[in-house]
């Protein structure tokens, strides 16, 4: 081969590395958007299947340990993965990112950098929440005792929602985060589509007031906030999905009590983009057998998808479940079986007009982690079983998001694009293939999960 034709090949080699790197990374220039009640990336429809990994900066923040952020986010990409949740928060106490109202570590805000830019280079997606209800990493207990140190009146917790004083600490610490400098990607958070979305709260509950008024007012508050600093991100809750007054016959779907919240009035606010539900029947009803629990968890899909497509018209995202290890009769199987028909549900309603974009499983940890560990952890590498059911789905997903992109393709109208009940997720995605050619009483994140209120 003659020197021009060397450097031909070089160039060739060179601009196919350039290609895969930019179908790879979500850093070059596509931010996720919805389009009615579809997510999409650059026009076409955005489906994916998706984890929580809520602890990325904790362990991000101590450069010694960063290998276990790299190898979740690298097994989660093989895995299919594309979309992550996790902190952006950790308010007072041991690595705090927020030590106190407006001061901020910075080694601890270079951990979140550090997880921002190797989810980039894995090309997955993050959903970055701002703040915890319950008193894990500070939450808003921690905002309330901030508060009460400098000599304000609070009441209770749930003054978080309407104190003034509270208010600006949070909106404060929003603006910290979106206007964040990333000191690895040089890439302002703000201008980095590998954030997919912001959060509002972790789980947001307001024992003061159950109908779902006051969080109302705060979400919109909250939201109309980021959206005047950054409108290139969509912006969720973070909510469970409990019903309230604006539908009293849907109180009757809730896990028997209201939180506060108002799932149907919460999510018209026109700044929030889309919904989320998050489910665990194995908490919410412990007392009743795995036959009754699944049938709540499938009234409670099916309810939020109707809800969210003909009455939100927005997208909709199952942002947590699980199978706990704690719970009575658990075992690997027992776990498989549980994510395979929770994943069939989540790809059926998503053909069924694409309002249901995904789920985000709780949760993926690395090897070496036990002290994080609740019970539903999942560590790829030790797990093949759980993870040739979470790589089934992803394909699944993707092949679906393939079939809509379809010229005059509507997935309602094609037999090759239902899985059937007694179809298994693989055996669905070949056919596509060849049709194509918590510690606290209210949360345990830290060492354990959440429990009924």
């Amino acid at each position: 081969m003659g020197c021009s034709g060397r450097i031909s090949y070089i160039l060739g080699i060179l601009l196919f590395l350039a290609l895969v790197c930019e179908a790879r990374v979500p850093g070059s220039g596509a931010f996720v958007r919805t389009k009615g009640a579809r997510f999409v990336l650059n026009g076409s429809p955005f489906l994916f299947n998706g984890f929580n990994s809520y602890w990325l900066m904790d362990v991000a923040s101590d450069p010694s340990q960063r290998y276990k952020v790299t190898q979740v986010l690298r097994d989660a990409a093989a895995a299919g993965l594309s979309v992550c949740r996790t902190w952006a928060f950790s308010d007072g106490g041991g690595r705090a990112l927020q030590i106190s109202p407006g001061t901020y570590d910075e080694r601890v805000f270079q951990g979140l950098d550090f997880a921002i830019s190797e989810a980039r280079k894995y090309g997955i997606r993050l959903i970055l929440s701002f703040v915890n209800n319950y008193n894990d990493f500070g939450g808003r207990a921690q905002y309330v005792q901030w508060a009460r140190n400098a000599g304000v009146q609070i009441s209770n917790d749930d003054n978080f929602f309407t104190n003034l004083v509270l208010k600006g600490y949070y909106k404060n610490h929003i603006e910290k985060v979106i206007t964040r400098f990333n000191t690895i990607t040089r890439v302002a958070y703000k201008d980095d589509p590998t954030i997919m979305a912001w959060e509002l709260m972790n789980e947001p509950r307001c024992q003061a007031d159950y109908s779902g008024r006051t969080i109302n007012g705060w979400v919109q508050e909250m939201a109309t906030h980021v959206k005047s600093m950054d409108r290139k991100h969509l912006l969720e809750i973070g909510m469970e999905g409990f019903y309230g007054d604006t539908m009293p016959e849907r109180k009757q779907i809730n896990p028997g009590y209201q939180v506060g919240t108002d799932f149907i009035s919460n999510n018209m606010i026109k700044e929030i983009d889309f919904a989320t539900i998050h489910a665990y029947p194995d908490i919410w009803l412990s007392g009743q057998n795995d036959d009754a629990q699944m049938a709540f968890m499938q009234r409670w899909m099916s309810s939020h998808w109707d809800d969210s497509r003909r009455i939100l018209k927005k997208p909709l995202v199952i942002a947590e479940f699980g199978k706990s290890s704690k719970d009575p009769g658990y075992s690997l199987n027992v776990r498989d079986s549980f994510m395979s028909t929770i994943y069939r549900s989540i790809y059926n309603f998503a053909r069924g007009r694409g309002t249901l974009g995904g789920g985000l499983v709780w949760q993926l940890m690395a090897e070496g982690m036990e002290s994080y560990y609740d019970g539903y952890e999942i560590v790829l590498s030790q797990s093949p079983s759980t993870g040739g059911v979470i790589s089934q789905q992803s394909h699944a997903m993707t092949a679906l998001s393939h079939l809509f992109s379809g010229p005059h393709s509507h997935p309602m109208s094609h037999a090759h694009g239902v899985i059937n009940r007694h179809e298994t997720l693989n055996q669905a995605h070949h056919r596509h293939a060849l049709h194509k050619g918590k510690n606290g009483h209210a949360f345990r994140r830290r060492h354990g999960r959440k429990s009924d209120p």
